[in-house]
């Protein structure tokens, strides 16, 4: 093992430490942190801070969450082999990844046509068939593979756009940071139940805002 490498191996398990130190709990989560390689979503020149708890810029003017909160938000999503889920703002294809070897299906979508086609790459690099990556304007979902048990918007909105609650599965559960754009946001989580959506405040957060349409180049 190089020295490179073993600093790898050395910073993912205090990583993995810090998520238990954290308080997360489920197993299954876990075991896809442990299997996805980090350093593979990364922009080279941050190869070396791949699997430290921050987040990292990536092109298009987004970021890769911090481990620590994509963790919370798979999380509370309480996510099931059987599960279909959508996710809003692809990125690098990390937290894809993080869903895919835990829920059956998942639909993610991406306004950026070089990092949807990147991620795809990166998610068909690791066998995960199951993850289907498509360019689309996030705030309207996809209806097309609607309903989904689980939604999850990995970039920020002031209120959730009523065209993803409408895609929402009866009982199924949807987290996104919601608040102003530019500030802080509150990780939320909603479940829809018997008497309407439940809401349920997690975590403050600071993600980039979610922009509506597709990108026309990039």
């Amino acid at each position: 093992m190089s020295a490179g490498e073993n600093e790898d191996a050395i910073e993912r398990a205090a990583l993995l430490l810090a998520l238990r130190q954290r308080g997360l709990r489920d197993p299954q989560v876990m075991r896809a942190f442990e299997q996805v390689p980090r350093e593979l979503f990364v922009e080279p020149a941050f190869r070396r801070q791949a699997w430290r708890d921050q987040a990292l810029p990536v092109d298009c003017g987004q970021t890769i969450s911090q481990p620590t909160v994509v963790a919370l938000m798979t999380e509370a999503l309480e996510l099931k082999p059987a599960h279909r889920v959508l996710e809003v703002g692809t990125g690098t294809g990390y937290h894809a990844a993080i869903l895919g070897h835990i829920a059956g299906h998942v639909v993610t979508l991406e306004r950026f046509r070089t990092l949807a086609a990147a991620a795809a790459r990166r998610l068909a690099g690791l066998g995960l068939s199951n993850v289907e990556v498509f360019i689309a304007d996030g705030l309207l979902g996809y209806p097309a593979g609607a309903p989904f048990d689980r939604i999850v918007l990995n970039a920020a909105v002031a209120e959730v756009p009523p065209a993803l609650f409408g895609q929402l599965a009866p009982d199924g559960i949807l987290v996104a940071p919601v608040g102003p754009p530019e500030g802080t946001q509150v990780l939320t989580r909603y479940r829809r139940g018997i008497e309407g959506l439940e809401r349920r405040e997690l975590s403050l957060v600071r993600f980039v805002p979610m922009l509506p349409g597709v990108a026309a180049v990039l």
